[in-house]
Order: C-alpha cells, then sequence, then structure tokens
C-alpha cells in the first residue's frame, strides 16, 4: 500500500512547492470532503486548525474552498494546538478535522494533518484512498448543497477545560515557576494560560508569533533559550512545546533536558503504582533507548514497539486496549484524555509528579540510566531513496551482524523531511562511532 503525498504524519513539504500549494490543497479539501460525506446525513461539517505560519491562512482557504464545494460546513478553530483539533472534532460531531501545520519544521514548511470523526489519525488505507480520489477528481455538489464557513470563538477555551480535566483532582501549582516555552506556535496562548489557572507561577518564552518566527530558536527543538530562562528566573522547571503543541521537551531546574524515554518511564512507573496503566503495557516506537525496556520489565511493565510516528503508537494502543505510549521525540499519548500526542498534557503529568513527591526536576525526570545512543540525520537531494542502493544495502546489513548482541541499529527514511536517520546503541561508545561512520560514509558516496 504505497503512498504518494502521504508521510508518517499527513503531508507535509515547503509552502507553495508541490504539493503544498494552494490549487493542491482545494483539491485534497474537495477529495477528503467527498470521501467524508454521508448520503444518509443532512448536514456535514469539518473543524479546520491551525499554527502560527504565514502560509496558514492561504492553505486555510483554499481547504475551505474545496470543501464546500463537496457540500462541508467549515468551522475555523483559528491557531490551536493539533490535539485540539482532534478533541474538538469529536466532541463537535464533525465528520473530519484538519490541522495545519508542519509541526517542528521552519516555517517555511507547511503540512496537512486528517482526523477522522472519533478524533483519531486517518489509516493509512483511507490516506490512499484520500489520495486516489485527489488524481481522479470528484463532483461538486449542487448549488444549493454548498457548504458554509464560519469562525469558532471558543475552540481555545473547550481545549483548555480538557487538559485541566488530565490534571489530577484537587492538585495545585501553587509554589512553582514554570516556563512554558510555546516555540511560537499553536499553543502560545492555550499552554500560559492552563498553567497561570492551575496556580503555577508562569514565565513565558516563545509567545509573540509574527508569521515566520514559529521553532525559531526556541520550542522542543531549539531549547536553549528556555533552558537560560531557567537558570537566570531561578524556576524550577521549563516546558517545551513544539510548532503545533503535540510533543514536549522538559528541562530541569539546572538548565538540561530530560530525555523522551525518562519522560515515559516516569509515567508509567507511575501510572502502574496507581493502577491505571491499562494491561501494565506501555507502547513506545523502535526508536526508545533499550535501557527503558530494561527499567520498564524491572517496574512490572511490559514495552510494546512499533514503526516511528505517533500515528502508529496510538494505533497499537486502540488496537489492544493500551492507555500510554509515545516516542522519544516527545509525543506522548495518553488515551484517556486525548486522541494523539499532547504537549501540554504530558508536561502537566510531569508536574503533578514534582508535586506528589516534593522533588526537584532533574531527579523526578531521571528514573533510570539511559544506554549510549547516538543518531546522524544525513541530507539527501536525489528523489531516489539512499536505502534503495545496493551498496548502502550491504553495508546496513555487516553493521547489523557486527552490532548484534551488542546493541541495536536502526536505519530509516524520515517520513516528513528528506533525510536519513542512523540510529545506534551499545554499552561502547567506539562500537556506536564505527558503525555511524560505516553506514554514513556509505550514504554520502552516492
Amino acid at each position: 500500500m504505497s503512498r504518494k503525498f502521504f508521510g508518517t504524519d499527513g503531508i507535509r513539504g515547503r509552502a507553495n512547492s508541490y504539493p503544498m500549494t494552494s490549487d493542491f490543497c482545494l483539491k485534497l479539501g474537495a477529495a477528503a470532503g467527498s470521501y467524508f460525506r454521508q448520503a444518509s446525513k443532512k448536514s456535514h461539517r469539518v473543524v479546520i486548525g491551525k499554527d502560527t505560519r504565514l502560509s496558514g491562512y492561504m492553505f486555510e482557504n483554499a481547504l475551505t474552498a474545496g470543501l464546500t464545494s463537496a457540500g462541508m460546513n467549515v468551522l475555523l478553530l483559528g491557531p490551536v494546538p493539533t490535539p485540539a483539533v482532534g478533541l474538538l472534532t469529536n466532541s463537535m460531531r464533525a465528520d473530519l478535522g484538519i490541522m495545519i501545520s508542519a509541526s517542528h519544521n521552519e516555517h517555511n514548511d507547511n503540512g496537512i494533518k486528517f482526523f477522522g470523526p472519533d478524533g483519531y489519525k486517518l489509516s493509512d488505507s483511507v490516506e490512499v484512498e484520500i489520495e486516489a480520489l485527489v488524481s481522479k477528481g470528484v463532483d461538486c455538489v449542487s448549488p444549493e448543497n454548498i457548504g458554509r464557513a464560519k469562525r469558532i470563538d471558543d475552540g481555545r477555551y473547550r481545549y483548555i477545560e480538557r487538559v485541566k480535566s488530565s490534571f489530577p483532582n484537587q492538585m495545585r501549582l501553587d509554589g512553582l515557576k514554570v516556563v512554558i516555552d510555546c516555540a511560537n506556535g499553536a499553543g502560545y496562548r492555550a499552554a500560559p494560560e492552563v498553567l497561570w489557572e492551575l496556580g503555577a507561577e508562569v514565565v513565558p518564552v516563545g509567545v509573540s508569533p509574527d508569521g515566520r518566527n514559529i521553532n525559531l530558536d526556541c520550542g522542543s527543538t531549539s531549547p536553549r533559550i528556555a533552558a537560560e530562562t531557567v537558570v537566570a528566573h531561578g524556576a524550577d522547571v521549563a516546558i517545551c512545546l513544539d510548532g503545533d503543541a503535540d510533543r514536549v521537551l522538559v528541562i530541569d531546574e539546572q538548565g538540561c533536558p530530560i530525555d523522551g524515554d525518562h519522560f515515559l518511564g516516569m509515567i508509567g512507573s507511575r501510572w502502574l503504582k496507581e493502577n491505571i496503566l491499562a494491561e501494565s503495557t506501555l507502547v513506545a516506537t523502535v526508536m526508545s533507548n533499550m535501557y527503558l525496556e530494561t527499567f520498564l520489565n524491572r517496574e512490572g511493565i511490559k514495552l510494546v514497539r512499533t514503526a516511528v510516528g505517533d500515528r502508529y503508537v496510538v494505533e497499537q494502543m486502540r488496537l489492544n486496549g493500551f492507555n500510554l505510549g509515545g516516542e522519544k521525540s516527545g509525543h506522548v499519548v495518553m488515551t484517556d484524555y486525548s486522541t494523539t500526542g499532547d504537549g501540554l498534557m504530558a508536561g502537566l503529568q510531569f508536574l503533578a509528579e514534582m508535586v506528589r513527591r516534593g522533588e526537584p526536576a532533574s531527579v523526578v525526570g531521571r528514573p533510570f540510566d539511559l544506554a549510549p545512543q547516538k543518531t546522524e540525520n544525513i541530507i539527501y537531494a536525489s528523489e531516489n531513496n539512499p536505502l534503495d542502493n545496493p551498496s548502502v544495502k550491504k553495508m546496513i546489513s555487516e553493521s547489523e551482524k557486527n552490532i548484534s548482541g551488542v546493541g541495536r541499529l536502526l536505519v530509516r527514511k524520515s517520513g516528513t523531511e528528506r533525510l536519513i536517520r542512523i540510529m545506534v546503541e551499545a554499552e561502547d561508545i567506539s562500537i556506536i562511532d564505527a558503525t555511524i561512520s560505516s553506514i554514513s560514509n556509505a550514504i554520502k558516496e552516492l
């Protein structure tokens, strides 16, 4: 089942370059609207959210034109976190949800993420069917059935209340000074408001979007300013979100980042103690550290691994009734509260644990030691996938044999960027460096 436009997290690319053009998005909107339109229903609706990129206005209008031509009524949420779109799609009984965002990418990029009527991201098979409709073209509805579009003013407030409901009852954040870095992105209003309403002293960073500064030297992918702010203000912790607020990076009181696997292990252990971890199982991807699995097993928790991408984590969770999963990159999915990764909700779980234990973030956030792990990202320019090259395949195969029994090797093509990611972990650093070097050189020589 091959997809032409969709990657691991929707469609993504440089704005005004195919496929991220207004013309394509108009056709995409018409195709998606046609797919989700039900003959048995008199009214059809779709909710659209976006982050703060300048190009979001263009794609919002193009998608709206396509959707209304297919008979869908469009509810425009404005800038809201990605998880808000998933939640509101379901609660507003919409047939479809759309988030316009390129997540952690720079402002020149943008993307489209789809949510089904249940609030969960679409399956690969549905995306293939929508792609087919884009290529084939769809018939517009008759003039009397053209949809309407209107702005929804309370979407952010609905989301804020849902986020606060995930925080333990009767618990407050009084006495905690929290730096919140919103990456000049979709969470720039909601995140500080939630923390303030729960009682924290809030130090905001990355809350002045101008359309071009999203993820620019701020947020979960560039946490330097947040780390410096923690130390300068004597804050207890920093919560760093990405551009669409579906992932989180926590920084401790010393200005040091807390690894995503540490974060997952901390929450899993807490939930097991409270008897709310479904099937005593945590779902993570193949990228998670091998010592996370060791820690979880010691705690009495089973680790189930999936392919990279939070959508695959969620699919595994739904299939087996698990309620906690995530990626080391900071996507944390708690299906008791949300349908996709939610950086703000996850951050609140960390703050709750700090309050319970009365210990600093540096202690709370590192429940075990990590195995040495390195990742190298290699940019490639050609349209051809380097991993299909025979010499690269041979080198990867040889490297896998060499590291077998002493570590792990993962080589994959990014689903959102033109990158090859090489991840190696082992107790011996020299083995890691040698393995990365051999595969990297094989790719660069092409």
